[in-house]
């Protein structure tokens, strides 16, 4: 079946009780048993009990021993400030991203590192009426964009099966690869040159916490005989001053 990068429309009935059972624990903001929580949910009390269990496994959720009830646990605290800092970021990034499509006509995006993968978190369109079009939540080719190569020489790993190849350009030998990255690495930006798709260009900067984690990706790219290699050039010293500006700001 093809992708359409849309979520499929059919969920899965354990996970829905699962989400069920933790906004009433949320909305309670107090321990909550067993059989509050069926009359709450309308679940029946054996199904609570081992969704309940699963959650305890996982973090979401607490069991309190003295009182034999149940309290939202720690991981839920965790993967509320992950979403916090992106959402942080987004809201940091977006006067950037505007004046660099403003400065540079081009198409300026916001990518966050994913587990394999970097994904698109926000983006302004280029002001010209033939430009690239960005898409919030696609994830890069890691291998075959400047925002996937930057994503890589910051702590991605290279994928272990044979590389696809886009377009002619797309690089498909990982030796290639390597020492692609690593001068992402050591000059401090990345480069696609018609690799993902055959007219378009990109480059790419890493914006980095004061530990030198990366936090995110800032891109500007475009139609290749608009963005040339040397336009592209001209591009990177406002690109990264951009980048710094929003590291200093972490």
């Amino acid at each position: 079946m093809a992708r359409s990068g849309q979520p499929a429309s059919r969920q899965v009935a354990a996970v829905q009780r699962a989400v069920a059972i933790l906004n009433e624990l949320a909305d309670a903001r107090a321990e909550l048993g067993t059989n509050e929580i069926a009359r709450r949910t309308g679940i029946n009390v054996s199904t609570i009990s081992r969704i309940l269990a699963t959650l305890v496994s996982g973090g979401l959720v607490e069991h309190v021993t003295a009182t034999g009830r149940y309290r939202l646990g720690v991981g839920v605290i965790r993967l509320a400030s992950a979403a916090g800092e992106r959402l942080d970021v987004r809201s940091l990034a977006r006067p950037h991203l505007e004046d660099l499509a403003g400065q540079l006509q081009e198409t300026a995006t916001l990518s966050v590192p994913g587990g394999h993968e970097a994904i698109t978190l926000d983006y302004v369109q280029s002001p010209l009426s033939v430009r690239s079009v960005a898409e919030v939540g696609r994830a890069s080719a890691a291998h075959a964009t400047a925002v996937g190569k930057v994503f890589l020489a910051h702590g991605g790993t290279i994928p272990a099966g044979p590389l696809f190849a886009y377009t002619e350009r797309t690089i498909v030998d990982h030796g290639v690869l390597r020492v692609e990255v690593a001068g992402v690495r050591e000059r401090g930006w990345g480069r696609a040159l018609g690799e993902r798709e055959e007219d378009l260009n990109a480059i790419a900067v890493p914006v980095l916490d004061p530990g030198g984690k990366l936090v995110a990706i800032l891109g500007v790219q475009g139609p290749a005989a608009r963005f040339s290699p040397r336009v592209m050039r001209s591009a990177v010293g406002l690109l990264m001053e951009r980048a710094e500006r929003m590291s200093s700001a972490l």
